[in-house]
């Protein structure tokens, strides 16, 4: 890429004699429709991560079963992307390379709606006894529902946003606005879910799922996967049926480049596991620093995604897990801070382009705000040590000590970094998958595959970080303080990795010559 700063001569084994030729640029509007299926999605994984685990233990599953069920997201995530984003590349359907799979996705996730929401009516039905647990009927029911979900979303998450850099027509700056819009309808489904988890009458708005067998929590569980599915569906017809997308001949998918895996001088077909290491071992040298620094941006956010909540009722609130209310209280509280770092993230998402121009560029302002997610994660530490020392006691009723709510500065300040976490969260679920795109559309690759190679260097982290983090902060005494150091350390290694090796995309160079879109895409 001339004037970008990448290095041709390491794209060499994957890129074509010619640049691969370029689909006509889509109007905004339709970039936006096809964006907003993300609301649908996130909704989803919201409910899934305010109202299962207690829904779990309703259902009473054995805690290593739960730990079993929680890996289903990033194992389905390292197989199911990559998977359909290959077949999604090599798509001859005459409704498309992607629409078929984002269709199918959603019409999985309803048959695993449904699963979660009657499992334990379903198990009733097959002779659990109601009142005991564990129901092992409706746990299978649940398990099966819960794997399917995981599956159907990872299912719908990479061909939507292949088909964002299809209709971006190879255009980077439409491409990074594409993934932005993405990002901030994220943030939209994100408040949705949550707001509707923490509503507890909504199952009158249904009635019906309020039975023998499922109490009001769990008939407010169905009723909030009810206008979950409800809304992903009608975004997805809306989408089916108004972009058309063009079908691709197997020779045009290999002019396009889409092919990942060639012989001497001809193009070649292999199997999907042959063609998935093929592409990991011809991946060009900014694919590679892009996996890289993805790799050490979510080492730094998953000890947070994952324990915020738990830091709040432990560390700010002093509480402990089943004695008494207060680590309940900070749990409450921790929700309200995911809330405002919903808000700031859809924001901050729909100006992602204007501030990279502001900074010089996507790969600066992705490295300005890595940094700033090292600063918050250090600021942790801090801020519990702010609580620890101005922690009050009050009697308790059996006698002992109960501690006292935080005080307001306390509050206040971890309230505070909830918030601004959503500025770098908005550029992470942006930028690495635009410049992943452009990245891929440089060198030839496809889509669908390269999406799902970056995914790998997502999900990767996760399984290292859920599974290391617990005997990590037992090594200094417990608390979740020790894992967000090793975040706020990524994050810095991140930032300084994305200023310093990763190459600015051609569009982040000042030009003369501005391509005129093309509206439509037939």
């Amino acid at each position: 890429m001339e004037g970008g700063g990448v290095n041709m001569k390491d794209q060499s084994s994957l890129q074509p004699e010619q640049p691969p030729p370029q689909s006509p640029q889509s109007p905004l509007r339709i970039i936006i429709m096809v964006s907003s299926i993300a609301a649908g999605i996130q909704f989803g994984w919201a409910l899934q991560l305010s109202l299962l685990t207690p829904y779990v233990q309703l259902l009473g599953i054995p805690h290593t079963w739960a730990a079993f069920i929680w890996l289903c997201g990033p194992v389905s995530g390292m197989l199911v992307q990559p998977i359909v984003g290959y077949y999604s590349d090599n798509c001859s359907s005459r409704f498309g390379r992607r629409c078929p799979f984002i269709a199918a996705g959603a019409g999985l996730v309803s048959v695993a709606v449904f699963l979660i929401g009657y499992a334990a009516d379903i198990g009733h039905i097959s002779g659990d006894p109601l009142g005991k647990t564990p129901k092992p009927r409706a746990i299978a029911v649940f398990i099966v529902g819960f794997w399917i979900l995981d599956v159907a979303n990872n299912m719908l998450q990479g061909p939507c946003r292949a088909l964002l850099a299809d209709l971006s027509g190879g255009n980077a700056r439409k491409t990074r606005t594409a993934n932005a819009f993405y990002s901030f309808f994220m943030a939209v489904g994100n408040v949705l879910g949550f707001a509707a988890g923490s509503y507890t009458h909504l199952y009158k708005l249904f009635p019906f799922t309020k039975t023998h067998a499922c109490d009001v929590y769990c008939a407010n569980l169905k009723s909030c996967f009810f206008l979950s599915i409800a809304l992903l569906l009608s975004l997805t017809i809306l989408v089916l049926t108004t972009v058309r997308e063009k079908s691709i001949s197997p020779s045009e998918q290999e002019s396009s480049g889409d092919v990942v895996a060639r012989g001497e001088g001809e193009k070649s077909r292999l199997p999907f596991f042959g063609e998935i290491f093929g592409a990991l071992k011809e991946l060009p040298r900014p694919m590679w620093i892009l996996l890289l620094v993805t790799c050490l941006n979510w080492v730094a956010w998953f000890p947070f995604l994952l324990f915020d909540t738990d830091w709040m009722g432990r560390e700010i609130y002093g509480g402990k897990v089943g004695e008494g209310k207060m680590y309940d209280h900070g749990v409450r509280a921790g929700a309200l801070g995911l809330m405002l770092n919903s808000v700031v993230l859809g924001f901050t998402s729909l100006t992602v382009e204007v501030l990279g121009r502001r900074v010089g560029g996507v790969k600066r302002l992705w490295g300005c705000v890595n940094f700033l997610l090292s600063f918050c994660l250090a600021m942790t530490v801090l801020v519990t040590k702010m609580a620890e020392s101005t922690r009050q006691f009050t009697a308790a009723p059996g006698g002992g000590t109960t501690p006292l709510p935080p005080a307001p500065g306390v509050k206040i300040g971890a309230l505070t970094l909830f918030a601004v976490l959503g500025i770098p969260l908005a550029v992470t679920y942006s930028i690495p998958f635009a410049l992943a795109s452009i990245f891929s559309n440089s060198s030839g690759s496809g889509q669908g595959l390269s999406l799902g190679v970056l995914n790998l260097s997502i999900v990767i982290p996760q399984m290292v970080v859920s599974v290391l983090s617990g005997p990590w902060d037992a090594l200094f005494g417990g608390g979740n303080l020790p894992a967000f150091v090793v975040g706020a350390i990524a994050a810095a290694a991140s930032g300084l990795f994305a200023l310093t090796m990763l190459p600015s995309p051609q569009p982040d160079i000042p030009s003369d010559k501005v391509s005129r879109p093309i509206t439509g895409f037939h």
